[in-house]
């Protein structure tokens, strides 16, 4: 199988497809290695990469259509699952021009190379942030998402809206993932496992909002590729051939329930300076996952103990510390 992933040097897009490429998939990443957070990271995740067979890299600004539109013609690929987006909520709310171009446009140059194409499937990323501040636990596919609390949000509630219509006017086979606040080894570095480890071991103040009241539903990174996997050969066999899913780990965690397992693993307490809960940012996420599991027999099964702690091993290795 032939698949295109955008976003390949990022988090999920390098597990993705190193993982594809273990199962003897053929991998066209692209990825603009922007600055948004380290460069080095992405760089060292594309090396890991290149040392695979049938791993086949194109740095690329997904805003260049047709440089993409050639990668596409050249291979004959078939399948997309579309990473590439500018992240993060607070970034979002100095800079939304950022979300504009990457979001909005470079999705719509996929989506409609992807019409053109006559891809097989293309499944892409959304975000638990369109339910913005939703009160109804868990938080369903079918609940409301009309009230995005930041600008990254309503980007990504737009890019299903946009998607649904491609697969209404063009019958294009398109499935939305929506993943809840994902962690793991080669993680970005402005998520919280990340800074908190990061900040803790050079005995310096971490920002902690809400006072870390706020519930997140954490889904390790192993399960979540396991859950994209299970659905790239799966695309809707409805009339409009369109599915959206959560893709989290069913439960949610306090974040200084979080932080007191990062404590625990470093064997470090941290310096905390307490700050109000941040606009934009939501107070609670919790993932019904059932609808996935019905559907491609998704079954996340790394706890929170579990994938701190696999986070922490690869940092301090990494980092050589």
């Amino acid at each position: 199988m032939k698949i295109l992933i955008t976003g390949a040097a990022g988090f999920i897009g390098f597990h993705l497809s190193k993982k594809l490429l273990e199962k003897k998939c053929e991998v066209y990443g692209i990825d603009n290695l922007n600055s948004y957070y380290d460069v080095e990271l992405k760089k060292n995740r594309i090396k890991i990469l290149k040392k695979i067979k049938n791993f086949h890299f194109f740095k690329i600004d997904l805003r260049h259509k047709n440089k993409i539109d050639t990668v596409l013609k050249k291979n004959d690929i078939k399948y997309i699952v579309h990473l590439a987006a500018q992240a993060g909520v607070r970034h979002s709310i100095k800079f939304p021009e950022d979300y504009f171009k990457s979001n909005m446009e470079g999705f719509f140059n996929i989506l409609d190379l992807s019409r053109k194409f006559k891809i097989k499937h293309l499944v892409f990323a959304s975000t638990s942030s369109v339910y913005g501040n939703n009160t109804k636990f868990p938080l369903k596919e079918s609940s409301n998402t009309d009230k995005p609390l930041s600008f990254y949000a309503a980007t990504k509630k737009s890019n299903e809206i946009m998607a649904y219509s491609y697969a209404n006017i063009y019958n294009l086979p398109v499935t939305s993932l929506r993943f809840f606040t994902v962690y793991g080894p080669f993680g970005r570095p402005d998520m919280a496992l990340f800074k908190f480890t990061k900040l803790i071991l050079q005995n310096k103040k971490i920002q902690l909002f809400n006072s870390g009241n706020h519930f997140r539903d954490f889904t390790y990174i192993g399960d979540i590729i396991e859950g994209i996997i299970g659905l790239i050969s799966k695309p809707s066999k409805n009339k409009i051939p369109y599915n959206c899913f959560n893709i989290g780990g069913g439960k949610s965690h306090k974040l200084i329930d979080f932080l007191d397992k990062i404590e625990i693993n470093l064997n470090k307490k941290a310096k905390i300076k307490n700050f109000p809960l941040q606009t934009g940012d939501v107070k609670k996420t919790h993932a019904s996952i059932s609808k996935l599991k019905d559907y491609s027999f998704y079954n996340p099964k790394i706890d929170i103990n579990t994938g701190v702690k696999k986070f922490i091993d690869w940092y301090i290795k990494y980092f050589k510390i």
